[in-house]
């Protein structure tokens, strides 16, 4: 059995940190928010359960394995002495993992985090050189990877040279369940402290260069003690399911918060609109976390499928438009709960309980978290007046040796980067992301209020809405649209959807161009990338002018021959 170390060894994470006055101001208000000076968060998460007498309980339902609260605890223990004694596991040290999301997932992450270790989560869809950019930016030693993903894993050997050991399971010579099998089932967590660094989550990159978000083992209790305990309201009776990764943390929910009262967890692999779906009905899952786009695809094959069992269904990760909430439920009977978090905030800051629920609106703060609309000179701004979302309570943003620290937090505030609107009643309700509102013509449009038109429009696959430059009017509203393969998308359509937009919303947001994609640039969780929809707005802007400029002189040069 490991002996738990007093400190971190490696001290590179902390060291890491922003300056402490680049920090958001940090409220621990509740009493649940109050945590011990010592704390290892897998200690109240897992070994309590044990401790408590309800090991036998089902925590984990993969879709080739189940595992109980002890079965959980034993594998993580053995994977937490394979780190320690054979791999040599220092505290402090980071840990690539890789994989799909999986029981064997689960185990590897909390063993990381048990034996003092910092978890750094990858996306199983990036490649070669973007798994290289977390382990340069981390200073990443240790890799463990499932072995279905070792071609991109040893691709990235050429691009780290730092990385020095990678261990796989499910296959290869020397994998880890070999190593586990030498090892004991019993550990003691490491002594960390409650405000040790155990998690960097790199952002997905839809505003440029990924960012790694430090958070620590507080933080994860915190999520749980705020936002799943005050609008989830789940019990040990429950059984969490959802799309994300593991590596996005808004996928932590699927584990920590049922953990966290000693519910359960259907872990998919393949989790699809069809995938999800069905294993609510196989599995009777409880409660579902996915993105709106995902409740759509799902309301469009309804018959199809057992969701009887759902109570709860959370929403988050893009807007949820009006629409959507609608059609949920009156084919379900359940309402949506919408939310706002984010990789630097770690979880859901905005949202509402459902009895509290106003449709259309994010919701209200999140209890433990305060928020207000502000100008660009961080004044609080009155009900009705769009601004910037500022934010803060017992998570906050803490950049991994970078820059870009200063802009997102400011005067102990964090910005999100998002716009809107609080009404007489502290409900707040979205308008766009900061960068998506488009100024033309002296109007400001929602990018995303003009995207949720188009969907309306059964030609539309998906699109993404940006400014684009325009000589004559300076901006104009742009929409990059997936028309559905079965249809031309020349120019007869393009006017068919604006005319359709024009009924749908104020005429003048309607998108005066309109480009047929195949696909849209999106981030390994799905997510739109509108900054390269801009930047490819801008480059054509650019070359359309050049050749009308190039048109011009060669008309003036014909003119005089």
């Amino acid at each position: 059995m490991s002996k738990p170390a007093a400190e971190p060894v490696d001290t590179f994470a902390r060291d890491s940190l922003p300056a402490r006055d680049a920090w958001p101001d940090l409220i621990f208000a509740l009493p649940e928010l109050r945590y011990p000076r010592r704390l290892n968060c897998v200690t109240p998460l897992l070994d309590r359960w044990i401790a408590e007498g309800r090991g036998h309980a089902l925590c984990l339902i993969g879709e080739h394995e189940s595992l109980t609260y002890r079965q959980l605890f034993e594998r993580v223990n053995r994977i937490a002495n394979v780190l320690v004694n054979q791999l040599g596991l220092k505290p402090g040290n980071r840990v690539l993992l890789r994989s799909g999301n999986t029981p064997m997932m689960v185990a590897a992450y909390l063993a990381v985090l048990k034996a003092g270790g910092v978890v750094v989560a990858t996306m199983p869809l990036l490649r070669a050189r973007e798994i290289a950019y977390p382990l340069n930016k981390a200073q990443i030693r240790l890799a463990l990877c499932d072995h279905r993903l070792a071609e991109e894993m040893e691709g990235a050997r050429a691009h780290a040279p730092d990385l020095e050991r990678v261990v796989y399971w499910g296959g290869g010579p020397d994998p880890l369940e070999a190593l586990m099998a030498r090892e004991s089932p019993v550990f003691t967590a490491a002594d960390t402290a409650a405000d040790d660094v155990c998690l960097i989550a790199f952002t997905s990159g839809t505003t440029g260069e990924p960012k790694g978000a430090m958070h620590f083992h507080r933080d994860l209790l915190a999520i749980c003690d705020t936002y799943a305990r005050h609008v989830v309201r789940a019990g040990p009776e429950d059984r969490f399911i959802g799309s994300a990764p593991f590596a996005f943390t808004f996928g932590l929910a699927i584990i920590l918060f049922p953990m966290r009262v000693g519910g359960s967890a259907v872990v998919l692999e393949r989790a699809g609109p069809e995938d999800l779906a069905l294993a609510i009905g196989r599995e009777r899952a409880t409660v579902c976390f996915t993105a709106p786009t995902a409740y759509r695809a799902m309301l469009a094959k309804l018959a199809g499928f057992d969701l009887s069992s759902l109570r709860r269904c959370i929403s988050a990760g893009e807007s949820l438009s009006r629409a959507t909430f609608e059609a949920w439920k009156a084919a379900t009977g359940l309402t949506l709960l919408d939310g706002i978090g984010g990789t630097e905030m770690l979880h859901i800051y905005l949202a509402s309980p459902e009895e509290e629920v106003r449709p259309g609106a994010t919701g209200r703060p999140v209890p433990g978290y305060e928020a207000r609309v502000v100008d660009e000179h961080g004044h609080e701004l009155p009900p009705g007046t769009i601004g910037r979302l500022a934010v803060r309570g017992p998570t906050g943003c803490r950049y991994l040796a970078d820059p870009r620290q200063a802009k997102y937090v400011i005067d102990g505030w964090n910005y999100p980067g998002d716009s809107y609107l609080m009404d007489e009643d502290g409900y707040f309700w979205y308008q766009a992301r900061c960068d998506d509102m488009i100024v033309a013509s002296g109007y400001n449009i929602s990018g995303p209020e003009v995207e949720a038109a188009l969907l309306r429009h059964p030609a539309v696959l998906e699109c993404g809405v940006v400014g684009a430059p325009d000589p004559a009017r300076g901006t104009i509203v742009k929409a990059y649209v997936v028309a559905d393969p079965g249809l031309r998308a020349d120019a007869g359509l393009a006017k068919a959807l604006q005319d359709f937009v024009k009924a749908e919303i104020a005429p003048y947001k309607y998108p005066r161009a309109i480009a047929f994609v195949a696909d849209l640039p999106k981030t390994a969780s799905g997510k739109i990338q509108r900054f390269e929809l801009r930047l490819r707005a801008v480059a054509e802007a650019e070359r359309d002018a050049a050749e009308a400029e190039e048109a011009s002189v060669a008309s003036a040069v014909a003119v005089s021959a």
